[in-house]
């Protein structure tokens, strides 16, 4: 690992004053992503600021709305009344995430931010276009049984590895940001990048940037959600397929929906087309397949990943049953 400075910031304008100075500079809260990079030798920045000490570390109930601090621990978020009351799809989603330990460390900004794991980045020995800008991509023609079957390019075929940024999809979510031009929010739909031509980009945040918090506003999903992940084991592992399932339902009609689908783009994959035709229909299986179906044009697959083309309307059927309650 090389050498790099570490500071310890107490105000959100430090923060950013270090950013602005400082090009090579990266923010540090819990740091199991970027530490690991380091680890590899796929990030070496000249300095770490530490954002530990900033008062993002707070989740409050508004009017209109559910506020999360970028500070906030996965595990305190997953657990908290709030969330669990009011928006517990994402509870669900951070639960089928990483480890016990890692939910301890981790931070809900971190989670925005958290790297492709696709092994061609992590290989600092292998061509990647995320990694090394003009390299090419080791994905396309290597082993790729964990990539992208929606929205990829010739560049990169990386997806997104977050559980958290999935559920906070389908939940409209808007994320609170700070730098030197003031404050802005971003909705989540467009806070991360497909790859294009520079896969290097993983979110619309400026490098001055930082995270502040998020905002889920008020939804009357809160009886109908499921996140279903499908992973190689139970624990410690990334989606292969993740569907997360927000439904409003009156009777047996389905009044709203929000629908995303993880483990298949460089971002999480909102599936709005299947979302219009579900609405106003009854939750039946037979709609359930015809929204999948929906769900799935576009779709292209590579020599590993063939199988993500059935295991993904499969897995999106089967969370809208569970969602609805439909046992058929």
């Amino acid at each position: 690992m090389n050498n790099f400075q570490f500071k310890r910031v107490s105000s959100q304008v430090a923060a950013i004053a270090e950013l602005s100075k400082d090009p090579a500079a990266k923010l540090v809260a819990g740091g199991t992503n970027l530490i690991d990079l380091m680890k590899y030798g796929v990030m070496a920045p000249d300095k770490l600021v530490d954002v530990n000490h900033l008062s993002f570390d707070v989740i409050k109930k508004e009017e209109g709305s559910l506020h999360i601090g970028s500070t906030v621990r996965n595990a305190v978020a997953a657990g908290n009344a709030d969330v669990l009351k009011y928006q517990p799809l994402l509870s669900q989603a951070m639960l089928a995430g990483a480890s016990a330990q890692l939910r301890n460390k981790a931070t809900m900004g971190g989670n925005l931010l958290q790297r492709t794991r696709c092994g061609y980045f992590y290989d600092i020995s292998a061509p990647c276009n995320k990694r090394l800008p003009g390299s090419g991509c080791g994905a396309l023609e290597g082993y790729n049984r964990m990539h992208a079957i929606f929205g990829a390019s010739n560049s990169c075929i990386a997806v997104n590895p977050s559980d958290m940024n999935v559920a906070l999809t389908a939940l409209d979510a808007v994320i609170l940001v700070s730098g030197p031009k003031g404050n802005r929010k971003i909705p989540i739909s467009e806070f991360h990048r497909l790859p294009g031509t520079h896969p290097e980009l993983d979110t619309t945040l400026d490098r001055k940037e930082i995270i502040t918090g998020l905002v889920i506003p008020d939804n009357n999903f809160a009886a109908h959600t499921t996140y279903l992940k499908v992973r190689d084991r139970t624990s410690y592992a990334f989606a292969l397929i993740s569907v997360a399932v927000a439904m409003d339902l009156d009777g047996t009609t389905i009044r709203d929906i929000r629908l995303a689908m993880g483990g298949v783009a460089h971002k999480p994959w909102r599936l709005k087309e299947a979302e219009q035709m579900l609405k106003g229909k009854e939750a039946t299986v037979e709609n359930f397949k015809m929204a999948a179906e929906l769900a799935m044009k576009g779709a292209k697959a590579y020599e590993h990943n063939a199988f993500k083309l059935k295991l993904a309307p499969n897995t999106m059927v089967q969370a809208l049953k569970t969602a609805s309650g439909v046992k058929a």
